[in-house]
C-alpha cells in the first residue's frame, strides 16, 4: 500500500499523475487534469505508515495525510483531507466536491496494486 501513495506510476493508477516523494520537504505537482496542476510539498513521512502533503498550495492551502495500520493480513488505510476554507465559494466548492470524490478514487487502490505488470518489449 505504502507504493501506492510514493510511486509516481502506481500514484498515476489509481489517483492523478504526480512527481511525489516520501522526502520532507520534496516539493513536487498533482496533475488534476481539468482543475489544473497543483502544487505540493510533503510535510512529515514515516515509512509505511504514514505521509502527509500540503495540497494546491497557493489556492485551497489544504493538507493531505495518508495513515497505513497493519489490520490482520492487510493495512487499513486512513486519509484525512483537511484545511478548506468553507467560507469562500472556491473552498466550499472543493471541500464538498473532494468529499463525494474520495471514496471512489480510493477504491482503485487495489485494482492499481493488483494490474499485472506489462512486459516491455
Amino acid at each position: 500500500m505504502w507504493r501506492a501513495l510514493t510511486d509516481p506510476g502506481l500514484l498515476a493508477k489509481w489517483w492523478v499523475p504526480g512527481d511525489i516523494k516520501p522526502v520532507v520537504g520534496h516539493r513536487f505537482t498533482l496533475d488534476l487534469g481539468p482543475w489544473g496542476t497543483q502544487q505540493c510539498q510533503v510535510l512529515e513521512v514515516e515509512e509505511k505508515a504514514l505521509l502527509s502533503h500540503t495540497f494546491a498550495e497557493g489556492l485551497l492551502n489544504a493538507k493531505i495525510v495518508w495513515c497505513l495500520v497493519p489490520e490482520g493480513s492487510g493495512t487499513r488505510l486512513f486519509l484525512e483531507h483537511g484545511g478548506f476554507d468553507t467560507d469562500t465559494p472556491q473552498g466550499k466548492q472543493a471541500f464538498d466536491g473532494m468529499g463525494r470524490g474520495w471514496p471512489s478514487v480510493i477504491n482503485r487502490i487495489e485494482d492499481a496494486m493488483t494490474e499485472p505488470r506489462k512486459s516491455q518489449q
